[in-house]
């Protein structure tokens, strides 16, 4: 098959236009043309007043290799990439144990659906709850201020991206096609079938939770098993070889491979394994607030007049600012027709996020605007930046009135440097609720002045951006891991055989499709070195 890239028709093209665009474009005659599918559609909206869909298609005709011969000169012409998956090793019948994968966010998810698809049969541990009583716990603080720290937002089955947009686009090099892969698994447990050719493919909670309960019950099918509420409060290392997990009813799982997929919060787990020694280093982060603007507001900047379509449904934005002060300020996670929630897993501690449901019909847009810090910002210990989350999340729930409502200020307030004292037009999605206050001591003095240069600088770019009463909540922590657990080539630790370190917990991702795609490349590295070294023998 050809891959036609960049072919360009009008936001209302009747669906003929297509094929009458691909004939045009190949010089062919119909009769030529045997079939062709849509690999993937997007938008360019740069003038939204003349709003443009660009394919990319596949193409089945007669004599393909004269037709690339003809336009070779064309760059948007080439032999279609084979994107099949193919398992790069299968278990044998006699393994003297099974790898273990601590974590079911969507990289713990996939590098057990890879290894138990390769017959490796894994065992994953996850310290919450299955994915429906994980939902009735995060609600519960969310709409009753019952707060549970091994359950809510950032631990249980599917990990921090069940609560989120579900975003399933990244920028990470993916020579091998593994986002395919993510993909078409997606879609297989339920997923719908357009994230396959959408550019920016999102999912949302709701699908996501039947979602992951479909992937558990592949895993299961395979020979996999799972456990919940079996948090791994310690490693058993012998020599540099990892050798089995302790449980935190002391248990112990005797292993020589396990996959390390915990998220970026799991705090207690990044001290555990600094004590033992295992390599971490303090990695850069981002910390800042979100910010809700009507969508309305939102749609009308980006589409104008097509604001509303369905093809364009309800707009995102994507910001950068450079300040005087050395800082950048950009937005993060933004959500379309969204919420911010609740996003805590520590008792006295108040973090926000984003997450959208997959109509993005909520009345809000809200995005993270985001200050970038460096360890330079917490020096001292590889864990510092954990240490600095902490002390910000803590006064964020003082701010809020230690009832896990979250400190919020009209953006008109706070570029006045003023306390807010009401809300105005924008009313605040964020559940339990929103304590009005002045927001200038919830981050640092840096942060704090490089947001309110970057807000005006936003409004240019997005009329109404800056509007009064446009609401900021505090804080956004967790951008990121404030860690990074070092890896070799071969994914393994820098000084742990056995342990292999994945995924946004890891510092190895951000996001779920560039998390999941990390998954299958660690698995893949396990199951090699498992079938090369079964004893996990140095």
């Amino acid at each position: 098959m050809l891959r036609i890239t960049e072919l360009k028709l009008p936001l209302d093209h009747p669906e003929s236009m297509i094929k009458t665009a691909i004939l045009d474009r190949l010089g062919l005659s119909a009769e030529h043309l045997i079939n062709y599918r849509i690999f993937r559609r997007g938008i360019d909206a740069r003038n939204r007043d003349s709003i443009f869909l660009i394919y990319t298609i596949d193409v089945e005709a007669d004599n393909e290799q004269a037709l690339l011969k003809r336009l070779r000169d064309d760059p948007h012409i080439a032999l279609t990439p084979d994107t099949t998956y193919r398992f790069v090793a299968h278990a044998p019948k006699d393994l003297p144990s099974r790898p273990v994968v601590i974590g079911t966010g969507p990289c713990g998810l996939f590098a057990a659906l890879i290894l138990a698809q390769m017959g490796f049969r894994p065992i994953m541990l996850e310290r919450g709850k299955e994915v429906r009583e994980r939902t009735k716990d995060t609600f519960g603080l969310w709409r009753k201020s019952v707060f549970n720290p091994e359950s809510n937002v950032q631990f249980g089955e599917g990990g921090a991206g069940t609560f989120s947009d579900g975003k399933l686009h990244t920028q990470i090099k993916d020579p091998n096609h593994y986002g395919r892969k993510v993909l078409t698994e997606f879609v297989k447990a339920g997923a719908p079938a357009e994230i396959l050719y959408l550019s920016k493919p999102h999912i949302g909670t709701f699908k996501l939770v039947s979602m992951v309960e479909q992937i558990r019950a592949t895993i299961e099918s395979l020979g996999g098993e799972i456990r919940f509420q079996s948090r791994v409060d310690d490693i058993d290392i012998d020599n540099g070889q990892v050798r089995g997990v302790v449980l935190a009813n002391g248990e112990t799982i005797r292993c020589d491979h396990v996959v390390l997929a915990v998220g970026h919060s799991a705090r207690d787990t990044f001290k555990m394994l600094y004590d033992r020694g295992v390599y971490v280093e303090a990695k850069p982060f981002s910390i800042g607030f979100r910010i809700e603007h009507p969508q309305s507001l939102i749609d009308t900047c980006r589409f104008g007049k097509n604001a509303g379509h369905p093809l364009l449904g309800a707009a995102d934005y994507k910001l950068v600012h450079h300040c005087r002060n050395g800082r950048s300020v950009y937005s993060f996670c933004m959500c379309p027709g969204g919420t911010v929630v609740a996003a805590t897993s520590e008792t006295g501690h108040v973090v926000t996020n984003g997450m959208s449901q997959y109509s993005r019909n909520e009345r809000n847009a809200n995005s993270g605007i985001v200050v970038g810090i460096t360890p330079d910002d917490y020096p001292g210990h590889p864990l510092a930046g954990i240490e600095f989350q902490r002390r910000l999340e803590a006064h964020a729930f003082d701010l809020g009135g230690k009832t896990y409502e979250a400190p919020g200020q009209l953006v008109g307030d706070f570029l006045a440097k003023r306390p807010s004292v009401a809300l105005g037009s924008v009313q605040p999605s964020y559940t339990p609720g929103v304590h009005l206050c002045d927001l200038s001591s919830a981050l640092p003095d840096y942060a704090i002045e490089a947001i309110r240069e970057a807000i005006p600088a936003f409004d240019k770019k997005i009329k109404g951006f800056a509007m009064h009463d446009a609401v900021l909540t505090g804080v956004e922590t967790r951008t990121s891991s404030p860690v990074r657990i070092k890896r070799n080539a071969d994914y393994q630790s820098l000084n742990t055989r056995g342990l292999y370190p994945a995924g946004e917990g890891a510092g190895y991702a951000g996001g779920i499709l560039s998390a999941a795609v990390d998954g299958i490349k660690v698995a893949e590295a396990l199951a090699l070195e498992m079938v090369r070294n079964p004893e996990g023998v140095a």
